[in-house]
């Protein structure tokens, strides 16, 4: 992870007492900073609503967080010299004076203040509905800009619809410029998603045979171990579509189905993975299944149905599962369904890509195993265990020919954990100014543009039992182009 030591900078982090900084950014500027991939005396300040919280309190919590995080007790010198606090009331201009003197005052006491390396990232670690007033704020208070650069992040969702993604757009153009600006979605940061461009563009074999002449399906499957806890707050207004579909999974699919980019580089995998999105052709209704979870059992011990949830209003039709059909209806594509799932409450943690490639064209071995050859099958692990798995045909030892499925497999050594969630990678990128793995304005546009006509469509879900793999509608969606969900 180390890089070159760059400019200093300076971390401002709005949201800089909430879960984002405790259980992610925190540890992982920690990280960072501890094996020396972040540039010389990078400073980082936390801004929150309150105002009576000093440095040494911030401190003393960021100690603690760091420590829950599993990572070393040793973090106090780095504590006292690189973190700082301001509290700050959004709808308060003048506390945004404030805080632009804050930053400078902290710019001038690294050597900064003067020159052209006082370089600011603007972290928006915030609930979607503060995004606007505080990029307002941000504005007007003249922080879109530096004597150094300037660049700023903003965590999904980006958006509730087409119509509010393109007004924060607009907002957000308004004060600054698209190459500042970094739509973070963490799944892109794992290693797995990345190598999948290498993957995919980095191998003769598996690219010349990347398209609808073999390739039967695609399923791609985010499954949550989790219920949704105590953040009814937030999901009764966002529900899986939102949280999960809209950006996660669809930058997976993206990935999955572009075209070969000019370059690797932002601009040209940026416009291929548009491509992707305005090829998808309008979901049906009956291509769609929406589910929520009910009271279920995981062995002996009882799992509580969403709408026994604290918080979640009664008679919610809220969803916490999605399964969808898509067709990509372009050259490469064209008659190859792409599957979408994703739920909350179920058996276990695991995201997947699934390529299903077709069977051979012939009826060779018919005669002598009446089941034939099955289906090559790559699978594409992002998490828990991230690797592939790629599944073939043999001879079965012994003397009668039978064939029997084998597999070669990759996994990522142990090491790779800390990097799971991807936020380091992210945090590296946004330092360097390489977009690649940030999300443009126009793909947050063109997914919203497929999904805003399924939120109005909208009924009653079906119900699964907490700790199931879904609702039987969902098994019903692929049964119908004869298969089954890749667990």
């Amino acid at each position: 992870m180390r890089i070159p030591q760059g400019d200093p900078c300076i971390f401002v982090i709005f949201g800089g007492t909430g879960d984002l900084m405790q259980k992610k950014l925190l540890p992982s500027l920690f990280r960072l900073a501890s094996n020396g991939s972040l540039p010389q005396n990078c400073q980082v300040l936390g801004v929150a609503r309150d105002r009576t919280l000093s440095d040494a309190q911030f401190r003393a919590w960021a100690r603690k967080a760091i420590v829950e995080a599993g990572l070393s007790e040793k973090n106090r010198a780095w504590c006292e010299t690189c973190l700082h606090y301001q509290g700050v009331n959004p709808a308060d201009e003048e506390d945004f004076r404030l805080l632009a003197a804050r930053i400078e005052a902290i710019e001038a006491k690294r050597g900064a203040g003067d020159s052209k390396r006082a370089n600011r990232i603007l972290y928006l670690a915030l609930p979607p509905g503060a995004f606007e007033g505080t990029i307002e704020s941000l504005g007007k208070a003249g922080l879109n800009k530096s004597k150094g650069w300037t660049r700023l992040v903003i965590e999904k969702p980006f958006g509730r619809d087409l119509a509010s993604a393109r007004k924060l757009n607009a907002l957000v153009h308004s004060y600054f410029a698209e190459s500042q600006v970094y739509r973070i979605d963490h799944y892109l940061g794992k290693e797995t998603v990345q190598n999948l461009l290498a993957f995919r563009f980095g191998n003769a074999l598996f690219e010349s045979a990347w398209n609808r002449d073999h390739i039967k399906s695609v399923q791609i499957s985010v499954a949550e171990q989790t219920s949704i806890g105590s953040r009814a707050g937030y999901y009764e207004h966002t529900g899986a579509l939102r949280d999960m579909v809209q950006n996660h999974l669809t930058q997976l699919l993206a990935l999955t189905a572009m075209e070969v980019p000019a370059a690797f580089a932002a601009d040209s995998i940026r416009f291929e993975k548009v491509k992707v999105l305005r090829s998808v052709a309008p979901i049906k209704p009956n291509a769609v299944v929406f589910g929520q979870y009910a009271a279920g059992r995981e062995g002996r011990k009882k799992l509580p149905g969403y709408q026994d949830e604290p918080g979640v209003a009664p008679g919610s039709r809220t969803e916490t599962f999605v399964a969808m059909r898509l067709e990509v209806q372009n050259w490469r594509w064209q008659g190859v369904p792409f599957y979408l799932r994703t739920g909350k409450s179920m058996p276990r943690r695991s995201t997947r890509i699934v390529i299903d490639f077709r069977k051979p064209p012939v009826a060779l071995f018919r005669s002598l195993d009446s089941r034939g050859p099955r289906r090559n099958r790559l699978a594409i692990n992002l998490q828990p265990d991230q690797g592939f798995d790629l599944s073939f045909e043999v001879k079965a030892s012994g003397d009668r020919f039978s064939l029997q499925t084998e597999r070669m497999q990759f996994r990522y050594p142990p090491e790779s954990d800390s990097l799971w969630d991807g936020y380091e990678t992210l945090l590296l990128e946004v330092l360097r100014g390489d977009q690649t793995l940030f999300v443009h304005a126009d793909e947050t546009e063109a997914s919203w543009r497929l999904y805003a006509p399924l939120l109005r469509m909208r009924s009653k879900p079906h119900a699964y039992a907490a700790g199931s793999w879904g609702p039987a509608a969902a098994d019903r969606l692929m049964a119908a182009s004869g298969g089954d969900w890749t667990i």
